[in-house]
């Protein structure tokens, strides 16, 4: 039996040789790969449809921008419109601290010192960045510099409908992004509450006891009233009765306001602090507090003329204590008898 032997051959291409052969040899072959950028945000000063916003980009660029070609482009969404939007409302600062960063000069060709800013598509929507034309200067973005762009809100409009909107983030200097920023219907929330009036008004005592009255002593006594309210136009105090009276003899009333005068027929009362004599007290409280009314507020000088106003303010008051004193003098023809008045104090807010 004969053994038979097929010899192969195998027949490379010369082309293909050479062609593996400067693989090999060659030069690496470079691939220029895009970087993601981090810390990305935009913080708007409306969310709602349809009104004007201003926009905070922010975003760390891993590559940066150091080459005099180098461009970072923002493009908004189709439904946000900057058809007027000028390059004075932007800023563009860029450094390695927050807080820190430096703040570009923006022109409309790049310089040396200035980075190209240019809007460009529908509604100019698209805001393209170029690199100082000396590159690596002190107005290139670094690596991992913190980038700030700044547009305010003049011709800055939001979109007519509400829903998720993408602003991407690209250029030629390698990094991209997408930031994501939701468009509400309304961003604003109405909060409303209502402070009811209020005015609080007590006295202190029912009734004061001037004891036996004398041509050589002034009689004197007090009691104090307290006040409050938030009406926006303040309260008075006033007061009103008869002076004081026995089977039909009277002590005479202080027409108009006058110290105490031992021997002479008086009947007053006042609002202050007072050492002649040493009765009564400032009206007190946490401000704003009322205050004695004109005719009752000088220290030492009574008064009494039914229906005035003794104590005021003339906007709301916090919590006020006031004092009031009642001095009584005779004269030695003053008719014996009891004495007494019954007065009746009204308070009165105006809201």
């Amino acid at each position: 039996m004969k053994r038979i032997t097929i010899k192969t051959s195998t027949i490379v291409s010369f082309g293909l040789v050479l062609a593996m052969l400067a693989i090999l040899v060659g030069p690496p072959l470079q691939v220029a790969l895009a970087a993601a950028l981090t810390a990305k945000s935009d913080t708007m000063s409306s969310s709602k449809i349809s009104t004007a916003s201003s926009h905070t980009i922010k975003f760390t660029t891993p590559t940066g921008a150091a080459d005099s070609t180098d461009t970072i482009i923002i493009t908004f969404p189709a439904d946000f419109d900057f058809t007027s939007k000028v390059i004075s409302s932007v800023t563009f600062t860029h450094g390695a601290t927050t807080g820190l960063e430096n703040t570009e000069t923006l022109a409309a060709t790049p310089s040396a010192t200035a980075w190209g800013a240019v809007f460009s598509g529908t509604a100019n929507r698209v805001f393209t960045l170029t690199a100082p034309t000396d590159g690596v200067g002190a107005a290139a973005v670094a690596a991992n510099d913190k980038v700030i762009i700044t547009y305010n809100n003049t011709n800055s409009t939001n979109p007519t409908t509400s829903g998720s909107k993408t602003i991407s983030i690209s250029g030629t200097f390698g990094d991209t992004g997408d930031i994501l920023v939701q468009i509400l219907t309304d961003d604003q929330v109405a909060v409303s509450g209502t402070v009811s009036e209020s005015m609080s008004f007590s006295l202190g005592a029912t009734s004061v006891a001037l004891g036996t009255l004398s041509t050589s002593a002034v009689a004197s006594s007090s009691h104090t009233v307290i006040l409050a309210t938030n009406a926006a136009s303040g309260l008075v105090l006033t007061y009103s009765g008869v002076t004081l009276t026995s089977s039909g003899n009277t002590i005479t009333a202080m027409s108009t306001a006058a110290a105490s005068s031992v021997g002479t027929e008086q009947f007053g009362i006042n609002a202050k602090d007072n050492a002649t004599p040493n009765v009564g007290a400032e009206c007190s409280g946490t401000a704003p507090i009322a205050a004695a009314a004109t005719g009752y507020s000088t220290a030492d000088s009574f008064k009494f003329v039914t229906g005035e106003t003794i104590i005021s303010s003339a906007a709301g008051i916090n919590s006020t204590s006031c004092t009031l004193s009642y001095i009584a003098n005779i004269a030695g023809a003053t008719e014996a008898g009891s004495y007494t008045t019954t007065l009746t104090y009204t308070a009165t807010a105006t809201f």
